[in-house]
């Protein structure tokens, strides 16, 4: 009688805390066994000459996303193709609100389709209206159903919240064991800035990064800091992009605030000039918060390395360029006020992160293990099922080639978008095969996993996200009030 539905065999198996060569043993999706020589399985893998990777966790991923006026381009199936692609097999992504709404419903809605689609998921709930309602009897059921992240925009029409609505968001958060995720942008600054940039006749997509320059993150990176303090909430700063705001979060941590950050792939591969192109040609690179200048990679990466920014996802946001569903929404002549922000990343993210980090030396395999999957699981309440090779864990891997050079295109990112910002960027280290619960879901660039067969991730309690108990002058501000 075989032993293992499968073994991985002879490949250089890195934790996250060191590397060994050793075979890895599955059974019922699970890994129970990591040993010198394993006996034969119903299947085997020969990983001899690779690195064996816990399969990604990307924490940051909108896909498939409703709005009043659609839904998202990329579906759970093309976003699975492109998550396998990249080795990446579990991500967290977003159940909308939208104003005057509740979210019980959309939460219904973006279950059914992630249901559909191969890459095991997770979900943020996006809280854009704070209405009693939602906070007090909504959210409760959203926990009971294994939500335990709550997302606020501190910019962002229609979306973003006041500072007495985000502090009524953390106060929940608090009350109900959630993490809050936050875009920190300065909501009124950067609509000031973009009045007086189109007064100017200043309207390209170059401009986006002119109308939020690194002072309005770093403000309201601040401020969303001091806010969780004062209510005792653990928080996460959503994509990092300068050192102005990493110093924010640095500051915190030393005070021993529970603040963490997270960084992507953007701010360390693309900068604000190529938004600077003829046309609409710029409107590729437009996210937010914007690229920044080629010197600010060195002070992220420094950050990296500090362990101030301890997650890098992805923020796979994607629109196509052409046609007049994406970018071009409202027409090719439209400002940059009025062009959809985000760009695609969800296959690149891994093998940037790995080229421009492991193989360049600025960061060990050690290092890009926790960055992409073993801190983004912890940080979520996903540990220890996901982000890690350990017994107990999904079999979720994903063997690398540390020595394969490849020339991203968009083909090769096997998303439902139409182009890859990252076209032409040369990397070393590639993802030859990822397995998912113990199947192999791509092998050589072919995605071969079954649609419907993702698995959603319900999230308890967790450690990480408990309240440390400190208060300001003893006294606690939510009801009931207590001294």
């Amino acid at each position: 009688m075989t032993d293992y539905d499968l073994v991985v065999r002879g490949g250089a198996v890195a934790t996250g805390f060191g590397t060994t060569r050793c075979d890895i043993g599955v059974k019922g999706g699970r890994i129970v066994a990591l040993a010198e020589q394993l006996p034969a399985g119903g299947a085997s893998v020969d990983a001899a000459g690779l690195l064996v990777l816990p399969g990604g966790v990307d924490s940051h991923c909108h896909i498939e996303e409703p709005s009043p006026s659609g839904v998202n381009e990329e579906s759970f199936q093309s976003a699975s193709r492109a998550a396998f692609a990249g080795g990446t097999t579990s991500v967290v992504c977003f159940v909308p609100q939208w104003k005057g709404h509740g979210v019980l419903e959309r939460f219904a809605d973006s279950s059914a389709r992630a249901a559909k689609g191969m890459v095991d998921y997770a979900f943020h709930q996006i809280i854009s209206d704070a209405t009693e309602e939602v906070l007090e009897r909504e959210i409760p059921q959203l926990v009971a159903k294994g939500v335990r992240s709550l997302k606020v925009f501190l910019t962002y029409e229609p979306l973003h919240v006041s500072d007495a609505d985000f502090i009524k968001v953390l106060v929940t958060a608090r009350k109900h064991g959630c993490l809050v995720t936050v875009h920190c942008e300065n909501y009124a600054a950067i609509n000031w800035r973009t009045e007086a940039l189109l007064a100017a006749g200043m309207t390209a997509p170059k401009y986006h990064a002119w109308s939020r320059p690194p002072v309005v993150e770093r403000e309201a990176t601040h401020r969303a800091i001091a806010l969780a303090e004062l209510v005792d909430q653990p928080i996460q700063v959503f994509h990092v992009s300068c050192a102005e705001a990493a110093e924010e979060i640095a500051r915190a941590q030393t005070r021993g605030v529970k603040v963490w950050g997270e960084t992507c792939p953007q701010y360390i591969a693309l900068t604000a000039d190529q938004m600077d192109q003829p046309g609409f040609e710029g409107a590729k690179f437009m996210c937010s918060p914007a690229p920044r200048d080629k010197d600010e990679h060195a002070r992220i990466w420094d950050m990296i390395r500090r362990g101030v920014l301890d997650v890098v996802s992805s923020d796979h946001c994607a629109f196509s360029f052409g046609g007049d569903r994406g970018k071009a929404q409202n027409g090719r002549d439209a400002t940059f006020r009025d062009i959809p922000n985000g760009i695609p990343g969800l296959a690149a993210r891994l093998p940037i992160l790995f080229s421009e980090g492991v193989s360049k030396g600025r960061i060990s395999l050690d290092d890009f293990v926790r960055l992409t999957a073993t801190n983004p699981a912890r940080l979520m309440g996903l540990a220890p099922r996901k982000g890690s090779i350990a017994i107990g864990a999904d079999a979720d891997l994903a063997l690398w080639d540390p020595k394969a050079k490849r020339t991203i295109t968009n083909a090769l990112m096997q998303h439902a978008i139409d182009y890859t910002p990252y076209e032409g960027m040369e990397v070393t280290g590639w993802p030859v095969m990822t397995i998912r619960r113990g199947e192999v879901v791509m092998r050589d660039g072919v995605v071969q996993a079954e649609p419907g067969t993702a698995q959603y991730l319900p999230r308890g309690p967790y450690d990480m996200v408990k309240p440390r108990g400190i208060l300001a002058n003893g006294f606690d501000a939510a009801p009931p009030f207590q001294a």
